[in-house]
């Protein structure tokens, strides 16, 4: 026999051959596999050209084999089973019963935290989630599959090997106090003679929320940056600091620390907001079920948040 030339051989042909030497059938193949009685005898055919064998041959009305086609079909078997195991998706994750824990990298948004996690307790009881700073070199970290999810503002190129998604714009917001001194006369002359409190969420760049635009630039007096916004009402709620930032991150937090929301009295530039994880891991049935969790819901509690703080709901500046 001449030796096989396998970049010949389609795959396709062999499965027909398994199939017929369990039918012994064209017809119960064809059925079997949902082709044409005609398309089963042509695959046979190629394949008997491929092999220089007859294979099977039609005896007494029923398909009987070669001595050659009896003993490669016992190899053929196990192989095309490898290859179904190999090519067959895996369902690797099952909420329910999971024990995994995710690593979503994100500003402390109290009530996209809270909401996600309910809604995880109720599908996967055994899943944790911890929620991290957006540190220095996420980006990284993403790649290396040690943080599942990132979110951050601002206009920096993502590396290579990292998908996004992108948020809808947000509304700029100032929060104070109930009782700050600005708020009785609030415009640009408060907003320039008070401390503002800025959240600088990496130590590699600049705060992606700037808090006035290019017009106004150094015309706000920042007196303070934390890294993250975990606690920024609570300050805002014992000191004369001002602090702006999208309506989302402290709409819920509001009544609890007596804070009011004011429209900034400077015209201010949007900002890119998004999502980000590994392309290499885009795929995981893990990471698509947390990414669809807090996305969705961050999505939600943003729109909520801008019909919650939009024109009448906030101080209007004065002049």
């Amino acid at each position: 026999m001449n030796e096989i030339d396998l970049n010949r051989v389609d795959l396709n042909l062999l499965v027909v051959f398994e199939v017929l030497m369990d039918t012994r059938s064209v017809t119960a193949t064809a059925e079997r596999i949902g082709r044409t009685q005609s398309a089963v005898s042509h695959a046979l055919g190629r394949l008997r050209e491929q092999l220089d064998d007859p294979l099977l041959v039609r005896v007494g009305g029923k398909m009987q084999p070669s001595p050659f086609a009896e003993a490669i079909v016992e190899d053929i078997r196990p192989i095309l089973r490898g290859i179904r195991r190999v090519i067959t998706p895996r369902i690797l994750f099952d909420p329910a019963t999971s024990d995994r824990v995710f690593r979503v990298a994100m500003p402390t948004l109290t009530k996209v935290i809270a909401e996600v996690s309910v809604r995880v307790a109720a599908e996967a009881p055994g899943v944790k989630i911890e929620w991290l700073p957006a540190h220095h070199d996420v980006y990284a970290a993403l790649s290396e599959g040690l943080v599942d999810l990132a979110h951050l503002g601002g206009e920096p190129r993502l590396p290579e090997g990292l998908e996004q998604q992108v948020m809808e714009p947000f509304s700029w917001v100032t929060f104070a106090r109930r009782d700050h001194p600005g708020i009785a006369h609030w415009g640009l002359d408060a907003w320039r003679r008070y401390p503002h409190l800025m959240v600088n969420v990496t130590r590699s760049m600049q705060n992606p929320f700037p808090v006035t635009g290019p017009s106004d630039a150094g015309t706000r007096r920042v007196s303070a940056m934390v890294g993250d916004s975990a606690g920024m009402a609570s300050i805002l709620a014992q000191s004369d600091f001002l602090a702006t930032c999208p309506a989302v991150l402290m709409a819920w937090d509001m009544d609890a620390h007596g804070l009011v929301a004011m429209k900034p009295p400077v015209d201010l530039d949007p900002v890119l907001v998004r999502f980000f994880w590994s392309s290499r891991l885009g795929n995981d049935a893990g990471g698509v079920w947390i990414r669809s969790i807090v996305i969705e819901t961050y999505r939600r509690l943003q729109a909520e948040a801008e019909a919650k703080l939009s024109g009448k709901r906030l101080l209007q500046p004065s002049g």
